[in-house]
C-alpha cells in the first residue's frame, strides 16, 4: 500500500536517499505516490525492471536455472473487502464495486498450512512474480485480474521472459496451482527445461498399492488386471476382484458389488499409467524435495 512506502521511506531516510529523494526536505505525500502512480504508464516500470534485471544477469547476480513463479492477491480498494462488511451479497459476481470497475472477483488461500483448505473471496487483483531461486530476486512480474488462474497465464510469463532473458535447460518450481500437463510438456518442448511441482489430486483417491503396483481390495485381497483403456490422453490399467471367476468362492468382506451377478461380479478399481511428463514426476524422491525447498525459502 502506498500509506505503507510512505512510513517505510520516512522511517528509513538512507533508504529514501539512494531512491533520490532529498532527505534534507519533506518527503512526497501519499497522493503525490497516487498522482504519479495513475499517471505513470506501466512499460516504462517494466523497461526499466527488464534493464535492471539484465544487468544483475550480466554481474552473475541471477540467472535462470531455478526459477519459481508464485502470485499473491491485491485488494481493489472497495468497501466490499472489508471485513468488517457484513453484507450477504457483497461477493456476488455480478455486484462490481463501484469504487474500482476493473477489478474481478476471486479466491485465495487464507492459510499455508498444507492441511487446512481456508478460502477467501476478494475483489482486485493478483500480481504474478517470476523469482530467480537462487538470490530470490524477482526476474518478470505480470499484475492481471483476481479471477485469472494462475496456471493459464505461466507459459506466457516463461515466454515473456525468454525473449529478453534466456530460461533454457531451466527448473521450473510452482505450487500444485500449476500443476497442468501442458506447462510440464512445453518446459521440457520449448526450453529443454523440468518441472519441481507438487501433484494436485483433484479431490481423486489413490488406493492402497502393493509393491509391485496392485491395488487391495476391502477384503484385503491383492486384484488382478483386467484390461487397459485410455481416456483424454491418459492410459488407465483396470483391476477387478481375485475371486471375480471363482464358482464357489464368496467375498469376506461380503462386499455389496459382489453379488452383481457373473459378469460383473466384484469390485473394481483403476489406476492411471504414468505415461506423460506430470505423471512420472518421483515427488517422494531425494531429487525432488531438495529442489522444491529452493522455492518454500526464496518464495
Amino acid at each position: 500500500m502506498i500509506t505503507d512506502l510512505v512510513d517505510y521511506l520516512n522511517n528509513n531516510l538512507l533508504i529514501a536517499h539512494y531512491c533520490g529523494f532529498d532527505i534534507s526536505a519533506p518527503l512526497p505525500s501519499y497522493w503525490t505516490f497516487d498522482r504519479f502512480l495513475k499517471q505513470l504508464d506501466n512499460d516504462v516500470l517494466s523497461s526499466i525492471m527488464k534493464s535492471q534485471v539484465l544487468y544483475l544477469s550480466k554481474q552473475g547476480i541471477v540467472d535462470t536455472s531455478f526459477i519459481g513463479l508464485d502470485s499473491t492477491p491485491i485488494a481493489a480498494n472497495t468497501s466490499q473487502n472489508n471485513p468488517k462488511s457484513f453484507l450477504s451479497n457483497k461477493f456476488k459476481p455480478d455486484n462490481q464495486p463501484k469504487a474500482d470497475t476493473d477489478c474481478k472477483l476471486g479466491v485465495h488461500t487464507a492459510s499455508n498450512q498444507t492441511n487446512e483448505k481456508k478460502y477467501e473471496f476478494y475483489w482486485g487483483y493478483k500480481n504474478h512474480v517470476l523469482v530467480d531461486c537462487i538470490s530470490g530476486i524477482p526476474i518478470y512480474e505480470l499484475t492481471t485480474t483476481a479471477n485469472v488462474h494462475d496456471s493459464t497465464v505461466a507459459l506466457d510469463i516463461l515466454a515473456d521472459t525468454h525473449t529478453f532473458l534466456p530460461i533454457t535447460e531451466c527448473t521450473f518450481l510452482a505450487d500444485k496451482g500449476y500443476d497442468v500437463k501442458n506447462i510440464y510438456n512445453q518446459v521440457q518442448e520449448l526450453y529443454q527445461g523440468e518441472c519441481i511441482i507438487p501433484l494436485n489430486k483433484r479431490s481423486t483417491q489413490n488406493p492402497k498399492l502393493l509393491p509391485q503396483g496392485n491395488p487391495v481390495c476391502d477384503a484385503g485381497l491383492a486384484m488382478w488386471k483386467d484390461g487397459k483403456f485410455s481416456d483424454n490422453g491418459c492410459t488407465h490399467q483396470k483391476f477387478c476382484c481375485p475371486l471375480k471367476s471363482s464358482k464357489d468362492a464368496d467375498c469376506p468382506c461380503h462386499h455389496k458389488n459382489f453379488y452383481n451377478g457373473k459378469k460383473h461380479r466384484g469390485c473394481t478399481k483403476y489406476i492411471t499409467i504414468p505415461d506423460d511428463l506430470r505423471l512420472s514426476v518421483d515427488r517422494d524422491s531425494k531429487y525432488f524435495k531438495s529442489n522444491y525447498s529452493l522455492r518454500t525459502e526464496r518464495m
